[in-house]
């Protein structure tokens, strides 16, 4: 090579390191691992969402984003991740508690970058299928640890539940619940079009995942959340005759289901029995710590409403309002109420919480519309309202995680075709 080729090769040598289409290809790489690997495990997506935001930052038009954040979509998760920062001064936790509860909310903070991302790559659609085929993994493996406990990777006795292989059982209910779902959208449309054989494929795996949430291990978060999502499907993609059809048939299965399967009739039939154990004699069953932990609250938001008792004071809360011993129910001490609601408003008040379902409300409207996309984004919002009644799934790491990416890329892709269809339409003739 001559030297006076070299000063040619240089500058186009920068100008690759910076090819905005290859850092995109690479960001897209990192989200489809992040998720495909979201419910393995806890390390690997805490490496490839950093991963990932770097290589969106690199080649990222700083004040097309900058513009980009003036949306609610993305101002609301922000304020919120901000009002948790701004809550560590009034707290009276250890300052290691409230930078470990501050930590719980910063995942809200890669939204506005998952919308900016999304609305402009092509691939949003490989993550969605990522998960759902890493899903579709772990439901084989949960079915082989069923029949073969020897198999989890749980230590012998550890909190799990049977057929866990890795996590817990409400992150893998989740998981399916939402795969299960989901799928109804696609398996209505490929039936219109007269593609059975591949709506009878991803039927079955819909099936697969309801009987391994009836027959190995059973969440009453999703036994309560599944029946509303699929209203919620119902009342916007079907006609009124097809629903009570479909209704019916479910109402069926799930008859069956109750029938032949004695893991769901014992998670059934501890409902009562848990409540009973509570009231009478102060046992700390899952429902009635449930109830004692909303109880105890809704009294600590009562005593400071307006911006909460601070990040991370909900603990201390809960050891100073501890009696009895520690085995009954009123004695036990947790950081987190078990509802999102009351755990925003314990440390935050009234102004997280209108930040909170601010947030919720505009990721719905986000999602007005048909299409496949927009049906994921919806349904990731509703089924993370709803079981949010029930645990703090914002705040919590898998679920949490859940939303974020799924609300961000289904966002993105939502924005993304909105631009384009917006780019297709004439322009407005204007006459005299």
């Amino acid at each position: 090579m001559s030297v006076d080729a070299m000063p040619v090769l240089e500058p186009r040598k920068r100008r690759d390191w910076r090819d905005q289409a290859t850092w995109t290809t690479v960001a897209d790489v990192f989200a489809i691992l992040a998720v495909l690997t979201l419910p393995w495990s806890t390390t690997l997506p805490g490496i490839f969402v950093p991963c990932w935001l770097g290589a969106m930052a690199w080649v990222m038009d700083w004040r097309a984003f900058a513009r980009f954040l003036a949306q609610p979509i993305c101002y609301l998760p922000l304020a919120l991740a901000g009002l948790a920062a701004v809550g560590t001064l009034w707290s009276d936790a250890a300052w290691g508690t409230r930078f470990y509860a501050l930590g719980h909310m910063l995942k809200l903070l890669v939204l506005p970058g998952l919308f900016y991302h999304f609305e402009r790559s092509s691939r949003g659609m490989w993550v969605f299928i990522a998960f759902l085929v890493s899903c579709v993994l772990l439901m084989i493996v949960s079915w082989l640890v069923a029949i073969e406990p020897s198999l989890s990777l749980k230590a012998p006795g550890e909190a799990g539940g049977r057929g866990i292989f890795v996590k817990n059982y409400i992150a893998q209910s989740q998981e399916f619940a939402l795969c299960a779902v989901a799928l109804a959208y696609p398996i209505i449309r490929l039936v219109q079009a007269k593609r059975l054989w591949l709506a009878l494929m991803l039927g079955a795996i819909s099936l697969g995942f309801i009987l391994n949430m009836s027959f190995v291990i059973v969440s009453r978060t999703a036994m309560v959340t599944i029946p509303i999502m699929l209203a919620v499907f119902a009342v916007l993609h079907l006609k009124w005759r097809t629903s009570l059809l479909m209704f019916a048939g479910l109402a069926v299965i799930a008859a069956l289901a109750f029938a032949t399967s004695p893991q769901l009739q014992q998670t059934v039939n501890t409902f009562s029995r848990d409540y009973r154990l509570y009231t009478t004699e102060n046992v700390p069953t899952a429902l009635g710590l449930r109830l004692e932990f909303w109880k105890k609250s809704l009294r600590f938001f009562a005593e400071a409403p307006v911006i909460g008792h601070g990040t991370g004071s909900t603990q201390r809360l809960f050891e100073r309002a501890a009696t009895g011993s520690t085995v009954s129910a009123t004695g036990q001490i947790i950081n987190n109420p078990h509802n999102q609601t009351l755990n925003i408003a314990v440390q935050w008040g009234i102004a997280g919480i209108i930040l909170l379902y601010a947030m919720w409300w505009v990721h719905l409207r986000l999602f007005r519309g048909d299409g496949l996309v927009a049906w994921i984004g919806l349904l990731v919002v509703v089924q993370n309202i709803f079981t949010s009644l029930f645990n703090s799934h914002i705040s919590d790491f898998h679920e949490g995680w859940m939303y974020v990416l799924g609300v961000g890329v289904a966002g993105g892709m939502v924005l993304r075709a909105r631009s384009r269809d917006e780019a297709r339409e004439p322009p407005e003739i204007v006459r005299p």
